[in-house]
């Protein structure tokens, strides 16, 4: 969400992917649709990829989502190559559109410990994309934007805020309750909760506790 206002903010025309992979918060996918509605976004298109054949992961397999606090290791909800898998996905969307400059919302200061939101991942992959695409090959390369990256999470419950987006039209949970409220215990929710009181911002969105 707001990733997506920061290119809008920095005269993007945005088209946005939606991948539904299988992911045990479905509760993303409305919100992610409700988010390009609500911005005006240019289009927002919604791929199923069903990532729960290979498991592995918490989010995609039957598996107990941790709630025990963030620790030091790569956690359970890790998918295995997942943002190696959406960028591929994104860079060919891009391609087919004719563009040329792609956002992702990655952060690697208050994370989870996954690989895939590394600087040194997203860099490696601009030069996996400019040898692998026609469009890289013939002299148009793609530029992968990552404004998240070196923020905390209070910096962009501020850039919320300053962009006068409601934390509320977001999903951040990995294990929503069958009323549809975050659970407050996850590693997400932990994070999330974290940033927003670091920042003194109050956070819109329901918890169960």
């Amino acid at each position: 969400m707001v990733t997506a206002a920061i290119a809008q903010g920095s005269g993007f025309e945005v088209h946005a992917l939606t991948i539904d992979y299988g992911q045990r918060h479905r509760l993303e996918l409305v919100s992610a649709k409700s988010i390009s509605e609500r911005l005006g976004l240019a289009n927002q298109v919604e791929i199923a990829l069903d990532l729960r054949a290979f498991g592995g992961s918490a989010l995609t397999d039957d598996i107990d989502v941790p709630k025990s606090g963030v620790s030091n290791q790569i956690p359970v909800t890790y998918v295995p190559a997942r943002n190696l898998v959406f960028l591929a996905l994104t860079t060919a969307f891009a391609e087919s559109a004719g563009a040329n400059d792609l956002f992702i919302g990655v952060n690697a200061l208050d994370y989870s410990g996954y690989p895939d939101c590394r600087p040194e991942f997203i860099s490696s992959f601009a030069e996996t994309a400019r040898l692998g695409t026609k469009s890289g090959v013939e002299g148009a390369p793609f530029n992968i934007h990552a404004p998240l990256q070196h923020m905390s999470k209070a910096d962009i419950a501020r850039e919320s805020q300053r962009l006068e987006l409601d934390p509320a039209w977001s999903w951040s949970c990995y294990d929503p309750t069958s009323a549809r409220t975050a659970c407050g215990q996850c590693d997400s929710c932990r994070l999330r909760r974290k940033g927003f009181a670091e920042a003194g911002i109050t956070d819109s969105t329901r918890y169960l506790e």
